[in-house]
């Protein structure tokens, strides 16, 4: 069955992320010159997806905003002759159809894609956590590889990881490669084991933001028990694994995952995009390295 729908949860209260967030989602924060649930959006389109389904919060309504059509924008702009500026709100005329719903208690990723489940109706879906960017000279390579990968195992659920730091595995979920697989691209997994001590971690694989479901994922979340009122979906995916089919993905290394859940990864998140912009870049790079040699002296 063609995976043509897509759920990007983006409830979260990014309470780390305060006091730049008490006002505005952290997805809509800028990385360069777009928000960054964009470059998930524009991600997804790249991949061949369809429907969009956003999950929402409270003071979450600039995200709708942004990817509705505003007319009276594009008239002003084009009776003052900015066409360059109609240019880049080019993303409002995508052929994908962009939905929205709300989580209206703060319950957990698991709970959040729960929502999505009539939205779905009863075919496979990718997830892409909304603050999460993958950064790659193919725009969606990564989701398609992870489609290939899920339809040509047969999976029930597939994920994409990277590789990090091994004092880092403490930080995110981690894969447990079943054995002879642990060197592969691709690989089935036995376990996913959250934080786990450096000395403790099966691997250094870490859960990336990007998934692939199959409708049973809904029962399992059913299924899964709150941790201090929040469903994790790592706990409704150890569930699924005891019946059913679960398979990793590597990133490849010219793919590379930013996220923005914290001030020191949006910054350098930032900084990256900035550096990299196609008219301001090499400015910005001369001033940074200015700005850097005067710190030194």
């Amino acid at each position: 069955m063609d995976i043509y729908k897509a759920v990007i949860p983006a409830a979260g209260l990014g309470t780390r992320m305060l006091p730049a967030t008490k006002s505005q989602p952290k997805e809509m924060l800028p990385v360069g010159r777009k928000p960054a649930i964009q470059y998930v959006v524009e991600e997804l389109e790249s991949a061949g997806i369809k429907q969009i389904l956003i999950i929402t919060g409270q003071k979450k309504r600039a995200i709708e905003d942004h990817f509705d059509r505003d007319p009276e924008l594009i008239r002003f702009l084009k009776e003052k002759g900015n066409d360059d500026l109609v240019a880049v709100l080019d993303y409002e005329e995508t052929d994908m159809q962009l939905f929205y719903t709300r989580q209206n208690e703060q319950k957990g990723t698991a709970h959040a894609i729960s929502l999505a489940e009539s939205f779905v109706d009863g075919a496979p879906f990718i997830v892409c956590l909304g603050d999460s960017i993958i950064k790659s000279s193919h725009p969606g390579s990564l989701l398609r590889r992870l489609i290939e990968t899920h339809e040509k195992r047969k999976s029930s659920v597939t994920i994409a990881f990277r590789e990090v730091n091994e004092e880092d595995v403490v930080k995110y979920g981690i894969a447990v490669p079943e054995p002879g697989y642990t060197d592969a691209m691709e690989f089935r997994l036995s376990g996913l084991v959250e934080k786990p001590p450096i000395n403790e971690a099966p691997s250094n694989l870490a859960i990336s933001a990007r998934y692939i479901f199959n409708p049973e994922i809904f029962d399992a979340i059913r299924r899964t028990p709150p941790k201090n009122g929040e469903y994790q979906i790592t706990d409704s995916i150890r569930l699924l694994m005891k019946d059913h089919e679960v398979w990793g993905l590597k990133l490849s290394p010219e793919e590379i995952r930013f996220d923005i859940g914290g001030f020191k990864s949006y910054f350098e998140t930032f900084l990256t995009f900035a550096l990299e912009d196609k008219d301001l870049g090499e400015d910005f790079r001369k001033y940074a390295m200015n700005l850097l040699n005067n710190t030194r002296k």
